[in-house]
């Protein structure tokens, strides 16, 4: 139960900038920190104390406090700190835990923040509706994109398709690290023009080319010789991610690959990340389903695919890579 309460500890650390603050100007007294936050001295000191005890903070020299070894990752990490602002509105559904449960995330804030998991047609969703989402998505991607690039020969493929790319954040380092590549992105209209002004201002627009569309409706571009799912088939159920992975089949030709990248239940070392966190969270946003490498694999052959294997990753905790191929036999 002490866990909630570090967490609301360092989200207010996060909302009052203390970690930027200390990581620009040095270590600070609790009573600078207190009048460059307008907050009283009294209270200043109490949050400064519970940082420290779970080393987001540490004490220096001349009563001063200074970052500490869980507080200095978190200077210049947009992700990590747009990650801590939103799960805000996890807490908030989690206060009933049993009306979460029994509604099965109906009417809950998540699902009201996740703009896909309420629209039968998510096609039609404003864009200022699904812009908030993306750029969440956006920011937190970097906590697995290395993860993916380094343990998968990218290499030896010649085009990739990344499905439910997002603003292309993906596609972009992808970009970057292999030069060789032919690269696309597909997903809804609405991101797909985000994702077309991102990259362009990174001057990949005529290396990335974006599709949009449905998923679930609309086939996807052929061509890719290997489809990249990051992070989107947990956030569908059973039936749904059978739908798009049998999209995904259906644009590859014989051989062509797969990946599926993203958080996994039943993870050695990282069970309760898995089947108590993520079931939780995918429960709070109305749809969506933690699933172990085996499950995935069994999905990937109901779609027409052979030759799963699991790939590691150096933090499993953060994403798990599942593969496999389309049959070279007709």
């Amino acid at each position: 139960m002490a866990g909630f309460v570090y967490t609301q500890v360092l989200a207010a650390c996060v909302r009052l900038d203390l970690f930027e603050r200390l990581g620009t100007q040095g270590p600070m007294t609790a009573a600078a920190l207190a009048s460059a936050c307008a907050m009283p001295e009294r209270a200043m000191q109490r949050l400064l104390d519970a940082a420290v005890s779970i080393r987001l903070l540490e004490r220096r020299s001349g009563a001063r406090f200074g970052l500490g070894p869980l507080g200095a990752p978190i200077v210049g990490n947009a992700a990590l700190k747009a990650m801590v602002e939103h799960h805000a509105a996890l807490y908030a559904d989690l206060r009933d835990p049993l009306a979460l449960l029994r509604n099965e995330g109906a009417g809950s804030a998540m699902s009201a923040y996740w703009p896909y998991a309420a629209y039968p047609t998510p096609g039609s969703l404003p864009s200022q509706r699904v812009a908030e989402y993306s750029a969440l998505m956006t920011a937190s991607q970097p906590m697995v994109i290395d993860e993916v690039l380094d343990a998968w020969p990218f290499e030896r493929h010649r085009r990739v398709l990344d499905v439910g790319g997002g603003e292309g954040r993906f596609v972009a380092a992808l970009a970057e690290r292999f030069q060789h590549l032919e690269l696309m992105l597909f997903d809804l209209p609405q991101v797909a023009a985000l994702a077309r002004e991102r990259l362009a201002s990174l001057q990949l627009h005529d290396r990335i080319r974006t599709h949009g569309g449905s998923f679930f409706d609309d086939p996807l571009p052929p061509g890719a010789d290997l489809v990249t799912l990051v992070r989107v088939l947990f956030d569908h159920d059973d039936a749904h991610a059978l739908v798009i992975l049998r999209a995904v089949r259906a644009s590859l030709a014989p051989g062509g690959e797969v990946l599926v990248a993203e958080p996994m239940a039943r993870t050695p070392g990282a069970h309760a990340m898995g089947d108590a966190y993520f079931g939780f969270y995918l429960l709070a946003m109305g749809r969506g389903q933690c699933r172990s490498a085996a499950d995935m694999g069994h999905l990937l052959v109901a779609a027409g695919f052979e030759g799963v294997r699991t790939v590691p990753t150096r933090l499993p905790l953060q994403a798990g890579i599942v593969t496999a191929r389309v049959p070279r036999r007709a």
